[in-house]
């Protein structure tokens, strides 16, 4: 059976997602996309046979042939979507944040749980990542020790007009609260930002760089700096520091060239570039582990720590003191 998908966001995330769906990764097609810029739709949509082109995604829902359901909008428009999604059985694959705050993420997790099975996959594509694959694996087998520490680096060349400095946590280094569970295995228990001056490359009132600093259950310590106006690209890095040595990801910046005297390599300008293969696996597995009525990855769960992190991270820009993060039993449908 080929699955047939609805694309709900066709802006530069979900149009990339269409062309996967379309011309990278196997089983599936576009049945469907939606998108309030319905010309922005139909762009995404173009040469693709059978696509239907909506405005409403409850009418891209509702198309023929639509099995499963990917959300690409913007974030505040995530739960409608979802709650939309669960109405219909659907199941979906949901960009990252699940939703921009924890409330919104616990109302969707409850819809989830008196379904009674899960539905969400969440899109937090660096699990697929095959540099932090190694990572982790290599934590996991244990020949350098236990972890003690991580240090991450998180730097676009710019950022967005509309960044704010809330945004820097909820939409970048909540990536780096997600992967730190998954790496380690451990819960984020408390939160601290520390905020040197701004770089003048910064638009007015974006508050960049910063320095996000994790606690976690299991006592490791995480440095995240965070600045999305570096100006030379894209680059994410993660060091884990432990009790007999040291694992690094993120160094390589893939062809070298040698000339007049110097040596220089590629930096990815952004992280469609970064993470296309990621974005590859994430999908196909996605597509494979729901023709076969499974639902795998990042649950709603690891979407709600992930905000529940990302609130105490904003509390923290704000007081500039430390937030504990109060984490509640995950529920058994998560276990």
């Amino acid at each position: 059976m080929t699955l047939g998908i609805a694309v709900i966001g066709t802006g530069r995330m979900g149009a990339d997602h269409v062309r996967r769906i379309d011309s990278v990764i196997g089983g599936a097609r576009v049945a469907a996309v939606a998108d309030l810029d319905l010309e922005r739709a139909g762009a995404a949509a173009a040469g693709i046979e059978g696509c239907g082109v909506h405005t409403d995604p409850a009418a891209a829902m509702a198309a023929p042939g639509v099995d499963a359901v990917l959300i690409a909008s913007s974030g505040p428009a995530h739960e409608a979507a979802l709650l939309e999604a669960f109405a219909r059985g659907l199941p979906v694959l949901c960009e990252k944040p699940l939703t921009p705050d924890p409330a919104g993420t616990l109302r969707v997790m409850e819809a989830e749980r008196r379904l009674g099975r899960r539905l969400v996959t969440v899109g937090f594509m660096r699990r697929y990542d095959a540099e932090y694959q190694r990572l982790r694996l290599t934590l996991d087998q244990g020949e350098l020790g236990r972890p003690l520490m991580l240090h991450c680096r998180h730097r676009n060349a710019k950022s967005p007009s509309f960044f704010t400095t809330e945004m820097l946590i909820r939409d970048s280094v909540v990536h780096e609260a997600d992967a730190t569970r998954w790496l380690l295995g451990q819960e984020i228990t408390a939160v601290q930002v520390l905020r040197p001056r701004s770089t003048s490359y910064a638009p007015q009132g974006l508050g960049d760089p910063q320095l996000v600093l994790f606690e976690t259950s299991g006592g490791v310590v995480v440095d995240v700096e965070i600045f999305v106006n570096c100006g030379f690209g894209y680059e994410v890095r993660c060091e884990a520091v432990c009790e007999r040595g040291t694992a690094s990801i993120g160094e390589s910046g893939g062809l070298v060239t040698r000339a007049a005297g110097r040596a220089a390599h590629g930096i990815p300008q952004d992280f469609t570039i970064r993470f296309a293969g990621a974005y590859d696996r994430e999908v196909q597995a996605w597509v494979d582990a729901t023709r076969r009525g499974c639902v795998e990855g990042a649950s709603t769960w690891d979407g709600y720590a992930a905000a529940l992190v990302c609130e105490a991270g904003v509390r923290a820009q704000e007081s500039g003191g430390r937030i504990e993060v109060e984490l509640p039993e995950r529920p058994s449908l998560y276990a």
